[in-house]
């Protein structure tokens, strides 16, 4: 198998990671480019990937049931959206008075 590179979905559990996979293929009947998702399950060991990070996977030995593959780099970072603190509004709350 080749490495894929994919969008994580989902990155609620311990060191893993859910991966959408997005390809094209030409269909001879309908003579157009069907697009299909696969969802892989990846092992992420250090716990850095975040839902809508574009990351490249490479194949591995099976790690459990469905991990077979293993987060190998980070191609784009999204970035957080960090909400003020609930103490900064207060503060500004107060000065306004």
């Amino acid at each position: 198998m080749k490495p894929v590179v994919g969008i994580v979905v989902s990155n609620k559990m311990q060191k893993s990671v859910v991966v959408a996979v997005d390809r094209l293929f030409h269909h001879k009947v309908y003579n157009c480019y069907v697009k299909r998702t696969s969802k892989f399950m990846a092992h992420d060991e250090a716990e850095v990937c975040n839902i809508s990070d574009r990351v490249r996977l490479d194949p591995s030995r099976p790690l459990s049931r469905h991990k077979h593959w293993v987060v190998a780099e980070i191609l784009r970072r999204v970035k957080m959206y960090v909400p003020p603190s609930a103490t900064a509004s207060s503060e500004n709350y107060t000065k306004a008075q």
